[in-house]
């Protein structure tokens, strides 16, 4: 599904001629999301099921897994984390993302929310720009072409954007390429409230999960049936989880 989202870039705290108010319509592949709050007996029989059908992730280790570590950012009013709350259908935030330990292929993202629909615009970030960003230093991203840069470089100007959180968690993810379909699978999700740079150490992350798990679908038009045969979880419903909200809990 191409949908045409107005992206907006702010210009309050803005004071280059370069920065000027930009108004941007760009269409966007948005993709169906259904996610399921699932319990570890869930999770070992729903992996042993996905692997004998689906091929997984190419960025996967030899246990077929890796690690998502993702940098949240927010208002001092926590915005995005009170949209979320509150449903609010059409929301955004931004984070910072690498894998692994891998500093060399980091990503600044934002993140859209139309229902159950979502969509994602990205761009690359070295380690050191990413600390320059941390320590407020952030000028040289109105030297980058990208509109997500601008906009970005606007909304900590102008909503005072800061980092919030730094969130991990192990995941293991299949692909089935007929609707373009990604099946996940997230484990022991961990927290660091952002206080202490980038990027955070594990001995600093505390366990927030629960023993929980969380399943997640994302697709194009279509979800097969295969696929939604294989992802069928006895007594488990759709629910609209946020690992970003779930590790504020404990703020």
């Amino acid at each position: 599904m191409t949908a045409e989202i107005q992206d907006t870039t702010g210009t309050q705290g803005m004071t280059t001629d370069k920065s000027a108010a930009v108004i941007r319509k760009e269409p966007v592949k948005l993709r169906h999301e259904i996610k399921y709050s699932i319990n570890a007996f869930d999770d070992v029989i729903l992996a042993e099921r996905l692997k004998k059908i689906f091929h997984h992730d190419r960025h996967a280790d030899s246990h077929g897994s890796y690690r998502v570590s993702s940098l949240y950012f927010d208002t001092p009013y926590d915005k995005a984390l009170c949209e979320k709350l509150a449903g609010v259908r059409n929301r955004e935030k931004f984070r910072i993302r690498y894998y692994n330990e891998d500093l060399s292929y980091i990503k600044l993202e934002k993140k859209y929310k139309k229902g159950n629909l979502c969509a994602k615009r990205s761009m690359s970030l070295t380690c050191d720009q990413v600390r320059s960003i941390l320590r407020g230093e952030i000028d040289f991203l109105l030297e980058r072409e990208e509109a997500l840069a601008c906009e970005f470089y606007s909304k900590i100007r102008g909503q005072l954007l800061s980092p919030k959180a730094m969130v991990s968690y192990e995941r293991e993810a299949f692909l089935y390429e007929p609707g373009n379909v990604r099946i996940t699978i997230d484990r022991n999700l961990s927290s660091e409230l952002m206080t202490r740079g980038f990027p955070a150490e594990r001995g600093r992350m505390a366990d927030v999960s629960g023993g929980l798990r969380v399943l997640e679908i994302k697709f194009d038009e279509f979800l097969p049936d295969i696929v939604r045969m294989a992802v069928q979880v006895p007594s488990r419903r759709n629910v609209a989880f946020s690992k970003y909200a779930e590790c504020r809990r404990f703020d």
